[in-house]
């Protein structure tokens, strides 16, 4: 019998996938270290903090709490490292092994907190005068299991 909870959470790390990959695609390595303010991250810090969201998510899934904060290498390699956390992250929900924690929790910590820093980048990228056009998600062909940064092309963007 399939868990619904845990299908639906990795619906949700594939809806992470596409609209990261959309804030992140296109804009470069000079975008990550942009500079809205003195108080403020850049977008590579953002970048990092979601891949350090991704893999501590999956350690709390496993049964573990493992946490790092990344300073962030560079804009193509946290690129690398947003999709293949978040495919480490859908194959082990995929799999058979136990989750050790509830889906609900990986939801309102990681996952939650990684589509929120997603946004952030979105919301730099217009500041920085980069920005991405906007998308009506609900008919956006987001599919379980794909979290790579080859992602469908909206089917309904605005200008």
């Amino acid at each position: 019998m399939t868990d619904q909870k845990r299908e639906f959470l990795r619906h949700t790390v594939a809806t992470l996938a596409y609209r990261g990959s959309k804030a992140i695609r296109v804009s470069g390595e000079d975008f990550g270290a942009f500079n809205s303010g003195p108080s403020t991250r850049t977008p590579l810090q953002i970048l990092a903090h979601i891949g350090d969201l991704l893999e501590w998510g999956l350690s709390i899934a496993k049964g573990e709490q493992i946490w790092r904060n990344s300073p962030g290498e560079s804009w193509s390699k946290e690129t690398a490292r947003f999709h293949s956390c978040l495919e480490d992250f859908d194959n082990f929900l995929a799999s058979d092994a136990e989750l050790k924690a509830p889906t609900e929790r990986l939801f309102q910590g990681p996952i939650a907190d990684a589509l929120t820093h997603v946004g952030q980048i979105a919301m730099l990228r217009r500041l920085a005068e980069t920005p991405m056009h906007g998308e009506n998600y609900y008919v956006a062909e987001i599919t379980t299991g794909i979290t790579g940064p080859d992602q469908p092309t909206p089917k309904q963007e605005f200008g």
